[in-house]
């Protein structure tokens, strides 16, 4: 039998991919360019007995995401650059009290109000240093209508399994643009489902470490009565202010996600086998780098791409050792060299690191990639 194929753009897929994750509440707040995400979303999932609520605001539709979530509810919500500014301290809430959400932000130009139809990559430090404090940070970056499918089910499984906030960014140019999408059975594609306590309510704690890094989580309304808070807590979620449990806290909260990077990082390699020059690229930029790395090898240029999936946490292994075997890096992005920093920083010397900078609502071309790959060469 013939899979279900259709012609969608990239914010109508992540919410039908949402859905198929399990996805039964979204909260949001309209804002160019992620809309399109709250319009499927309200019709899609009264179908299904799931539940939409268009907030008042940014900081409302976060709030109740983590409410619901609490509740037992696979949980989404999608916004855009001032948004997610907005959302950021209620971000910070659900990293500390461990709560599993989806937050699903197009990146527009910026700062402030930028240029609201305008393709950026300029989001990408937010999800990591947007919220004060020391916290975990899982950021995927989809560079096609299908991959946005497939990368918002993998967000709500890391959600879960790692009980934590996790955001999926594309560039405005993958939200609006159209492209086939087959789409899985059920099935084909791991749903993770949340991992519920085994002990009685009476002798439950949120944040029991004897259960590892990523404590069961049990659903309000079952029966079982617990305490969360912002602040740093004990393992029964009340608040403390005991050094050594703060410190541990903290570590734990962060050491859940750097201790599975392998789990975590996915990456796309393209003709690195025998690469002199190495295009770091993300998001629809890749699409341009790919398109230059063939054509460079045209001219006899031995270019390859690493293709950026999951930016946080970052590829640093693979770049690290990436930059034993290549002459130089160009690194494409429609920022002011966010991504180029990092790279920078795993290549620690060895090679040099060209960037390329657009912040003009304008893609990055692929003659533009060449003519750097070249300065390389």
């Amino acid at each position: 039998m013939a899979k279900k194929v259709a012609f969608l753009q990239g914010n109508e897929a992540a919410a039908h991919g949402a859905i198929y994750a399990g996805c039964n509440f979204f909260a949001g707040y309209p804002i160019t360019p992620s809309t399109e995400v709250a319009e499927v979303c309200s019709l899609e999932l009264p179908k299904l007995g799931g539940k939409f609520i268009q907030m008042e605001d940014e900081i409302g539709a976060m709030a109740a995401v983590l409410g619901a979530s609490l509740a037992g509810s696979k949980v989404l919500t999608a916004t855009s650059g001032p948004g997610l500014s907005l959302k950021q301290e209620l971000i910070g809430y659900g990293c500390i009290a461990e709560i599993p959400c989806v937050i699903y932000n197009v990146m527009r130009g910026g700062p402030s109000t930028g240029m609201p139809t305008g393709p950026s990559q300029s989001d990408v430090m937010s999800a990591k240093w947007g919220t004060h404090g020391d916290h975990p940070a899982i950021l995927l970056v989809p560079a096609s209508v299908q991959e946005t499918y497939e990368e918002i089910i993998r967000a709500f499984n890391l959600s879960e399994k790692y009980r934590t906030p996790v955001m999926v960014m594309p560039d405005e140019i993958v939200a609006h643009m159209r492209e086939r999408i087959v789409f899985p059975e059920p099935g084909e594609i791991e749903v993770v489902p949340r991992k519920a306590p085994t002990v009685p309510p009476e002798q439950y704690k949120p944040y029991d470490t004897s259960f590892g890094d990523v404590p069961p989580l049990a659903s309000y309304g079952t029966g079982y009565k617990f305490h969360v808070t912002g602040l740093n807590k004990m393992q029964d979620g009340f608040p403390t202010t005991k050094a050594e449990i703060v410190q541990a806290e903290e570590e734990r909260q962060v050491r859940k996600v750097n201790a599975n990077v392998d789990d975590i990082v996915t990456f796309e390699e393209y003709l690195l086998d025998d690469a002199e020059v190495a295009v770091i690229a993300y998001g629809s930029t890749s699409r341009s780098a790919r398109y230059a790395v063939n054509a460079a090898r045209e001219q006899g240029i031995k270019a390859g791409m690493f293709r950026i999936k999951t930016f946080w946490p970052f590829p640093d292994k693979q770049l690290k050792a990436l930059a034993g075997k290549v002459k130089g890096f160009v690194t494409p992005e429609m920022n002011l060299g966010m991504c180029t920093g990092e790279v920078e920083r795993c290549a620690q010397g060895k090679v040099p690191v060209l960037g390329i900078f657009r912040v003009d609502g304008e893609p990055i071309n692929p003659d533009q990639i060449v003519a750097k790959i070249k300065e390389v060469k």
